[in-house]
């Protein structure tokens, strides 16, 4: 029996918190309210953003849906999408993020990410560091887009989660 917890050295880089802050701020000035829906990241968007106390009042909360059937069950990511495009695809983050944002009615934009954050599961057409990211609000169009980044599983992952933040935050600035 051990006497202390057992703590996972957190991926919560200082950066990610700092953006996650401006995240934040940004929510609130345009009264906004967030919706996560993450693959390859795991929570690690949700995680950043409730990191800070006093989060609850814009962020909504966050799905993570690992496996093709978990994004198909509770987002409604449709399988032939799966199927013709896969997981890490534009197709795939923009279902699922269209799927959160109506999973979460009071929210107002919804982030997803889907990638390969390796060290195995690539391709030629898909290699390890690509991840696809999608934003979606009410009554606008979803954006997508790609990124390609080096590094370990938990670089990836987190420069992910970085990135993915950085999305919302351009995106609530155009809105």
């Amino acid at each position: 029996m051990h006497n202390a917890p057992f703590l996972i050295e957190p991926a919560v880089s200082e950066e990610l918190l700092v953006q996650s802050s401006l995240t934040l701020d940004l929510l609130r000035v345009n009264q906004g309210k967030i919706v996560t829906a993450e693959s390859c990241t795991g929570g690690l968007v949700a995680a950043a953003l409730t990191h800070h106390a006093g989060s609850s009042d814009v962020t909504e909360g966050g799905f993570v849906t690992y496996s093709n059937l978990m994004k198909q069950v509770v987002l409604g990511v449709r399988e032939t999408t799966l199927v013709q495009y896969g997981a890490v695809s534009a197709e795939t983050v923009s279902e699922m993020a269209e799927g959160a944002l109506r999973m979460a009615p009071d929210a107002t934009v919804a982030v997803s990410v889907s990638g390969i954050a390796g060290p195995s599961g690539g391709s030629v057409s898909k290699p390890v560091g690509l991840v696809w990211f999608a934003t979606a609000v009410r009554n606008g169009p979803t954006v997508s887009d790609a990124q390609n980044f080096a590094g370990d599983r938990t670089r990836v992952r987190s420069l992910a989660a970085l990135h993915a933040l950085l999305l919302v935050g351009q995106r609530l600035e155009r809105e």
